[in-house]
């Protein structure tokens, strides 16, 4: 059974820093495309950040330079930093494993951005 399990989301100030875990299980992360959506309520889910099995990554334009995502194959584990974050960031976080003709999806972690 595959599992993905996102962790790390949170209420932060504008400006703060948090850091997005996902830990796989039943699939080897390394071998899929490992991305980061978001969605906020009555919206389409967007793309945030992906990074491919060579390690390559592409970002939204609205995250560049802020989000950063990053893989630990011994650990099975994509994580998504996110630092000076907006209001507009407040969303629900989903963590994404596609390959092999499949698709997965994590439960999401919600991510509020707030003072």
């Amino acid at each position: 059974q595959v599992q993905l399990v996102e962790s790390g989301g949170g209420l932060v100030q504008p400006g703060g820093s948090l850091r997005l875990s996902c830990a796989a299980s039943g699939i080897i992360s390394s071998m899929y495309v490992m991305a980061w959506y978001r969605q906020a309520p009555g919206k389409q889910r967007e793309l945030v950040a992906r990074i491919t099995r060579d390690g390559t990554t592409n970002y939204a334009d609205s995250v560049k330079s802020r989000f950063t995502i990053s893989r630990d194959n011994a650990q099975n584990t994509v994580y998504l930093q996110m630092n000076s974050l907006k209001p507009e960031d407040t969303n629900v976080y989903y963590c994404n494993a596609n390959g092999h003709a499949h698709d997965y999806w994590g439960q999401g972690t919600q991510v509020t951005v707030s003072s």
